[in-house]
């Protein structure tokens, strides 16, 4: 059978695979472009999975909204260079949308999620013999409420605040507080004890002995004092407003008569170990130099 141009369009379009490989297979099954698809499929999962111990490190951060559901989803590649190219980014768009319509809370449920004419892991596996890097869907964050804000940043931060009350701008705006901050906790009572007890530690050893000879109540108000502080700065509540310093969201939420119920934030990449390459090094060493 004639491999015609038209048939290879139309092979590429289905399986998202380059115009060699597309044509390649047809000649193989002898034009069958269902018996083509098929075999794409079997070669890029076994591709996708050569490539699946590759670090990846990089990619986007993604978000799609309902109302009152949100979803973040971050998706990870091995270089910048394909988390800005056009297939991965429409890849994690569609992941975005996936998540929010079938409910996934995490990375594991959101793979076998509906997507196109398979499934989410499907799809990446396409993507994988397309672009030649591992590409992994690695975390899923959602939030219900009223009120939900949604902020990326450059592709790489990504948050999620349920606020109670207040208005669609100020939980845009915490959310991008939260982005810019990325405090550990939302309220004082949210901080571990264990914590604050190692914080304590810490501050007392770090005193002089003039100060440890004051009297007890003064060297409790002292060290409370330290703690709070502490406490400020680990907490949403207790950091100054990035979008107006001279007030702490605390105070900005009590004026609005509002509350932030949860957030969630998320960046690429973080809790992965990158490799360095030493390219320089590399080369000596295959010149036989070092």
């Amino acid at each position: 059978m004639e491999i015609t141009a038209a048939l290879v369009k139309e092979l590429r379009e289905r399986s998202g695979a380059g115009m060699m490989e597309c044509k390649k297979a047809l000649t193989e099954l002898n034009g069958d472009i269902d018996g083509a698809m098929e075999h794409l499929r079997k070669t890029g999962l076994a591709k996708a999975d050569k490539k699946s111990d590759r670090v990846a490190a990089e990619g986007r951060i993604v978000t799609a909204q309902d109302g009152g559901n949100a979803v973040l989803v971050e998706v990870n590649s091995e270089t910048d260079f394909v988390a800005k190219d056009e297939n991965f980014l429409g890849f994690a768009d569609a992941v975005a949308q996936a998540a929010l319509k079938s409910g996934a809370t995490d990375a594991e449920a959101l793979k076998a999620a509906p997507l196109g004419n398979g499934t989410v892991d499907e799809a990446r596996q396409a993507l994988v013999a397309k672009v030649g890097e591992n590409v992994q869907v690695r975390r899923v964050a959602r939030v219900s409420g009223d009120n939900v804000g949604a902020y990326i940043h450059g592709g790489r931060i990504g948050v999620l605040v349920n606020l109670k009350g207040g208005t669609p701008d100020l939980a845009k705006g915490i959310a991008m507080h939260v982005a810019a901050m990325n405090p550990p906790h939302n309220k004082a009572s949210d901080v571990p004890a264990d914590f604050l007890a190692k914080e304590k530690e810490i501050e007392l050893a770090k005193m002089t002995d003039k100060d440890r000879a004051k009297p007890a109540d003064i060297l409790e108000k002292i060290i409370s004092g330290k703690m709070a502080k502490i406490v400020n700065d680990v907490t949403l509540y207790g950091q100054p407003y990035a979008l107006d310093t001279d007030k702490t969201v605390e105070a900005v939420l009590k004026s609005a008569g509002a509350e932030v119920v949860s957030f969630s934030r998320l960046a690429v990449g973080e809790g992965i170990e990158k490799v360095v390459e030493d390219y320089a090094a590399e080369v000596m060493k295959q010149a036989g130099l070092a």
